[in-house]
C-alpha cells in the first residue's frame, strides 16, 4: 500500500526545531510531506538538522533563528516564501527552560526567570490561541495550542524514570 502525504506541497515552519521535540516535529511534518523550514538560533544546529533530515529523503531546508529577533523571524518566513512560495503550517515551538531536574533543586534566579515572565506569557499564549481560533475561522485556518508537561519529562529523563519504568 502507497504511503499516504496528508501534507503534500504544504510548507511548514518550525521554530527551535533541530533537536529535541522540535525536530520530531518536523520529521514527522516532513514525512506526511510537508516542505519543512528548520531553525535554531545556531548555524551548525541548522546545518546538522538539515542534513540528517535530508539523508532520510525528506524536503528540509533551514535557516537560523532567534524568535526574539524581528529580523531573525522575517528571514524565517522569507526564506519559505522564496524557496515554497508560502507558509501554510507554523509550529511555534521555541521556549525557555533553564532547568532540568526536581523543582526542590531550583535556585531562586531560576524561579524568577520561569514563573514570571515566561509563565505569564504561556497563559497569554493559550488566550491568544482561543482569540485567533475564532477571528481566523471564516477564513478557514485552524489555530491550535499544545502544550507539553515538560517538567514531568525531563524530571522522568534526568532522573532515569522512564527506563524504570519501561523495565517494570
Amino acid at each position: 500500500m502507497a504511503r499516504r502525504n496528508p501534507l503534500e506541497n504544504k510548507v511548514a515552519l518550525v521554530t527551535a526545531s533541530t533537536d529535541g521535540i522540535g525536530f520530531a516535529i518536523a520529521r514527522r511534518l516532513a514525512q506526511d510531506g510537508a516542505h519543512v523550514v528548520v531553525s535554531s538560533r545556531k548555524q551548525q544546529n541548522v546545518d546538522r538538522a538539515v542534513a540528517a533530515l535530508q539523508g532520510e529523503g525528506l524536503s528540509v531546508s533551514g535557516t537560523v533563528c532567534h524568535v526574539g529577533k524581528a529580523e531573525d523571524r522575517e528571514r524565517l518566513v522569507a526564506t519559505a516564501v522564496k524557496l515554497h512560495g508560502g507558509v501554510d503550517i507554523l509550529v511555534s515551538n521555541a521556549a525557555v527552560n533553564p532547568f532540568f531536574g526536581s523543582l526542590m533543586d531550583v535556585t531562586e534566579e531560576v524561579w524568577d526567570k520561569s514563573l514570571g515572565p515566561y509563565n505569564v506569557s504561556k497563559t497569554a499564549l493559550l488566550g491568544l490561541t482561543k482569540n485567533l481560533a475564532i477571528e481566523l475561522a471564516e477564513w478557514n485556518v485552524r489555530v491550535n495550542c499544545l502544550r507539553l508537561d515538560s517538567s514531568r519529562l525531563a524530571s522522568a529523563v534526568c532522573c532515569g524514570r522512564i527506563r524504570q519504568d519501561r523495565r517494570a
